[in-house]
């Protein structure tokens, strides 16, 4: 999807497969580092760096597992004076929701900004709902954890322009909404344990547990008609 990779923040693209394989594209953005998020995410330029991490496109795949080695990576990049491409194969869910996980990290902005500003860089963009519910978790459960390592791994930071360049990302979104009211985000807050492995576990465990009861139950009005 897309008509190529997009600049997120300096040094900070998007793409899909496609713009991944595309020489000029890479040659173009001064592209040095390739973090590849899908299923078969492998190395295919020899005289670039790469962060292959197996994926799939699954409300229920684990992405936040990912998130501090993939910011690491995306910042120790552009650190270096180079620049970072994300991809999956579309480029729409896994890899901006880890673009994302890097964009709240360094700037102050929570997850649902955070979205509306990479959806002005790259208009597709749009994780699933397990993956917007991730980030939200991160955002709720880890991100001060997450900025503060990053402020101590990596204290002369020179990127003290992201929060400027991701606001103006954000401000031209937000304003393109109050002029087209009838355009929606489809970015919500969502209730603890949806799309997670936890809650599933524990909605089994329950209905598991209303079953033994029933049991219980029938067993001893057995036993009353018995005696």
């Amino acid at each position: 999807m897309g008509n190529g990779m997009n600049k997120v923040l300096p040094g900070l693209y998007i793409g899909n497969f496609r713009d991944s394989k595309d020489r000029e594209q890479l040659t173009t953005h001064g592209i040095t580092h390739i973090l590849a998020i899908h299923d078969n995410a492998k190395k295919l330029h020899e005289d670039m760096n790469y962060l292959c991490i197996p994926a799939s496109d699954s409300p229920h795949q684990n992405l936040t597992q990912h998130f501090r080695k993939s910011i690491k990576f995306i910042h120790e990049s552009r650190l270096g004076g180079g620049a970072c491409l994300i991809h999956c194969l579309a480029g729409v869910s896994r890899s901006v929701t880890v673009a994302a996980a890097y964009v709240m990290t360094v700037t102050n902005l929570g997850w649902r900004d955070t979205l509306k500003a990479i959806r002005q860089a790259r208009a597709v963009a749009n994780p699933n709902f397990g993956f917007q519910r991730q980030l939200q978790e991160f955002d709720a459960m880890r991100l001060s954890e997450e900025r503060a390592w990053l402020r101590h791994t990596y204290p002369d930071s020179p990127f003290q322009s992201d929060a400027e360049a991701i606001g103006q990302l954000l401000q031209t979104y937000v304003e393109a909404h109050v002029k087209n009211p009838y355009c929606e985000d489809d970015l919500y807050p969502f209730p603890h344990d949806a799309y997670s492995f936890k809650g599933k576990h524990k909605e089994k465990k329950t209905e598991e547990k209303e079953e033994e009861k029933k049991e219980e139950k029938k067993e001893e009005q057995d036993d009353s008609g018995q005696s």
